[in-house]
């Protein structure tokens, strides 16, 4: 112990000075919240003034380089100061296990901002969980505005730090603040948890040997290293998490129709709520499912909930979390075990694997495994086949299925992560929780943009855009999106010919800004255009030839061979549209994936379009979705063709047969929107042969017409003297955009024609703005007025803004 010699009150600056490096390895290598309840007790003892309290509270610097600062600051004042900052560190531990207030003061003091100083520490304590209730208690009564609660309600500070900032707040206020506060706290009751965390060790649990202790070590180090920095979707600049993280916008999937249940929206949630909001759907579960489509967030989610974990700042309950990437665990072809994947495939302890492995065993409340993209697996969930041992070898499919089941490391917490579509009523009867991701609220774009945009006026210019484009705003709520906002910046602010409006807009706005980043100053074209994509048309045919192959074998992650099999080579890698991925096995060349699993279904649509290769029939494949079980696509679409002979293993045919419905949806939508007339002279450009491209639009319009036909005549009949209504399914959505994206007026008026509904069901149908730009796009040909029922979803003001254009047809909303 770093404290124990030289003792309080022999501490000289020279024994002080020999001890500092195990002094900056507590300090700086434990919580934030350790380091600062230290810092209150330097405050309130006057060992620190308020000049050196406020310069060593600077936010987004390292907590080992605050840890060193505080050193310096604390040996100027010389062996007393030392001392002090001793006797701080041992009092912040103790009082940091143990649920015991110490402190007392006198709520009349005639001097109350002194007394808020020197009570500072139990203060704080008293005020954790209740700042919110104390500041609209302040506010009503005049002592602060709401600026300056907006201020300390900042979702980055925690509930400490919250109070924190307001006992800051009132050290410099004279309107009464600090009586107020010295008065009212005193009647709160204590809520403060156990915080004071030993770097690396449990905060309630003792752990048995130097193995376990070296093991968690080593494990939140992983974990730290693989989390502080973001890496953007095109892997060209490392960011720091801390300064780039938005909140998206989390709610809790509620029971509809259940005795008493509120009909209203979920409210949001903070990820601190992840394993504690509301009651379980099923108690004896063990499994948090996060669902949210493609892009919405869902790795960044898990990316900052690691690093929160492994910095000590939230999350402490596990003293084990162990991350996966299922798109990378089904790569892995040979059996594993529980023991083998947690150590192999993540952190593999130095010594005393057994020891760890049995504590493991012993405690498996206290561990945490995430699983990232569900729907990339390319496996259906069952339940079986049992497995139930943790050291016996299984299919990498089977053993996570039985993890989540709970036939292994039951009691352990497991959080997955997935798009909608992809999650059974099989897997739902082992979710303790199901949460949705919406995406950015109007005001995380704007956040976003901010972090992302420090230079004068940029950030601003932007979001000027984004409103006065609200089709463009709705396609933001995608934090994907937004990146491509962000990264496309100039081209959008430079550009007088209209900002994007549609999906494939934006995806052949930045496709074209990495083509003219990779071109040569003097070779390359002056600006976006078909020069530009033509020059590059054999390798964007690679590339697509590969995404389409990786759809069609639920492949997301490709080797050198696959490489080299699909003819792509370092120049077209050079590009950047493939991006390193972590790989799961130890040794050799790191494999390759695309930007995003939507940048591989444009590419793939892309492919479809231009490729010589690509009969036209080929489409009806992409919009006759291959049945698979209870799938909602399956039930919505029926055969459009009459079914031929079996296609040809490896052809295109064969693909589109076999790819996750998902993922073809994607494709679709961009297929439509690059056969719109807006881009019709971009691709004819590249195209051999225009009058094949023709033949792939009439294919695609086809094929959107029948299906919405036939979507509508299976509706029921209405009963006599009711109103025929219609609940949509989620593949009526899909069709819908894939309509907007195709921007054809008399294609969606003829679609809608026939439909002869007086209710039109929406809800959980996770409608966001820019499925409400293409509803109004199509409902507005109705002939007859229908009332639109949009409960849970996530329309937003921006989602209204974009339905005016079909209110006209819409006699209730």
């Amino acid at each position: 112990d770093p404290l124990s010699s030289p003792g309080r009150d022999t501490c000289t600056q020279e024994a002080f000075q020999a001890q500092r490096s195990r002094l900056v390895g507590l300090l700086g290598s434990g919580s934030l919240e350790g380091f600062e309840s230290v810092l209150d007790r330097l405050l309130a003892w006057e060992v620190l003034s308020w000049e050196d309290y406020e310069g060593l509270r600077v936010l987004g610097q390292p907590l080992s380089h605050s840890a060193r600062r505080l050193l310096d600051t604390v040996w100027n004042k010389g062996a007393w100061g030392c001392e002090q900052l001793l006797a701080a560190v041992q009092e912040a531990r103790a009082d940091g296990q143990s649920p015991a207030l110490r402190g007392h003061w006198d709520p009349h003091s005639p001097h109350p901002a002194r007394d808020l100083q020197c009570h500072r520490p139990a203060i704080v304590r008293r005020l954790y969980g209740h700042v919110e209730g104390v500041l609209d208690l302040a506010q009503a009564r005049g002592f602060v505005s709401p600026y300056e609660c907006d201020e300390i309600r900042l979702p980055i500070f925690t509930s400490s730090q919250r109070a924190r900032r307001l006992l800051d707040l009132a050290a410099v206020k004279a309107n009464g603040l600090a009586a107020f506060l010295l008065q009212h706290v005193q009647e709160l009751p204590v809520r403060w948890p156990c915080l004071w965390k030993v770097p690396r060790v449990s905060r309630l649990l003792c752990l048995p040997d130097a193995a376990c202790q070296k093991y968690t070590s080593k494990l939140r180090t992983t974990v730290s290293a693989q989390s502080r920095f973001l890496s953007s979707y095109d892997g060209a600049e490392n960011l720091c998490l801390e300064d780039i993280y938005t909140e998206n916008v989390l709610e809790l999937r509620t029971e509809v129709g259940a005795a008493g249940a509120p009909q209203t929206s979920p409210a949001p949630l903070g990820l601190e709520a992840l394993f504690s909001a509301g009651p379980p759907l099923n108690a004896d579960a063990d499994t948090v499912l996060v669902v949210g489509e493609a892009g919405s967030g869902k790795s960044t989610l898990l990316q900052r909930l690691h690093l929160l974990w492994a910095s000590g700042r939230d999350f402490q309950e596990f003293l084990f979390v162990f991350p996966f990437s299922c798109r990378q665990l089904q790569r892995v072809a040979r059996p594993l075990s529980v023991r083998a994947l947690l150590f192999e495939h993540c952190c593999w302890p130095d010594l005393g694997q057994q020891e760890v492995f049995q504590f493991l065993l012993a405690h498996p409340d206290r561990v945490l495994l995430t699983f990232d993209g569900f729907d990339e697996f390319r496996f259906r969930f069952t339940d079986g086949e049992r497995h139930c041992s943790p050291t016996d070898p299984t299919s990498v499919q089977n053993l996570l299925f039985n993890l989540l089941q709970g036939n292994l490391l039951k009691n352990a917490r497991k959080l997955l992560t997935s798009r909608p579509d992809a999650v059974s009523a099989f897997l739902r009867k082992y979710v303790r929780a199901e949460l949705h991701l919406r995406g950015f609220s109007e005001d995380g774009i704007e956040l976003y943009l901010r972090k992302r945009h420090r230079e004068p006026g940029v950030a601003d210019r932007l979001v000027c855009l984004l409103r006065a484009t609200t089709a463009l705003h709705g396609l933001c709520h995608l934090p994907v999106v937004a990146w491509m906002v962000s990264k496309c910046h100039q081209e959008l602010l430079l550009q007088g010919g209209g900002s994007p409006r549609t999906t494939t807009d934006m995806y052949l706005l930045i496709l074209q800004h990495f083509l003219l980043h990779a071109s040569p100053p003097d070779a390359a074209p002056h600006g976006p255009g078909p020069g530009l994509l033509r020059g590059r048309l054999p390798t964007l045919l690679h590339l697509g030839r590969l995404a389409l192959w990786g759809l069609g074998v639920s492949c997301y992650v490709f080797s050198a061979t696959q490489l080299q099999a699909a003819h792509v080579d370092g120049a077209d890698i050079s590009l950047g549209f493939l991006v390193h991925a972590k790989s799961v096995a130890p040794g050799g060349p790191p494999p390759l994936e695309f930007l995003h699993i939507t940048f591989q279904c444009f590419f793939a649509a892309f492919y479809l379009v231009l490729s010589a290769d690509v009969r036209p029939s080929s489409l009806r494949h992409l919009f006759n979705c291959r049945p698979t079980g209870s799938s909602p696509l399956a039930r919505l679409l029926p055969a459009l063709c009459v079914q031929g002979p079996p296609s040809e293993e490896g052809s295109v045919e064969a693909w589109l047969q076999q790819a996750e419905p998902h993922n073809l949806q994607i494709t679709a939508t961009f297929l439509a929107g690059l056969l719109s007339r807006e881009h019709r002279g971009l691709l004819a450009e590249c195209q051999a042969s225009e009058k094949a491209l023709l033949r792939r639009q009439a294919c695609a319009r086809r094929c959107l017409a029948r299906s919405l036909r036939k979507h509508f005549c299976s509706i029921p009949p209405a009963l006599p003297g009711e109103a025929k209504s219609m609940h949509a399914l989620p593949g009526f959505l899909w069709l819908v955009r894939s309509l907007y994206e195709l921007r054809e007026e008399r294609l969606a008026r003829k679609a809608v024609r026939g439909l002869d509904v007086g209710h039109l069901k929406l809800t959980f149908c996770s409608v966001g703005p820019a499925e409400c730009t293409a509803l109004a796009f199509v409902l507005r040909h109705l002939r007859r007025p229908v009332a639109l029922q949009l409960d849970h979803n996530s329309v937003g003001d921006v989602g209204v803004e974009q339905l005016l254009p079909c209110l006209g047809v819409c006699k209730a909303l």
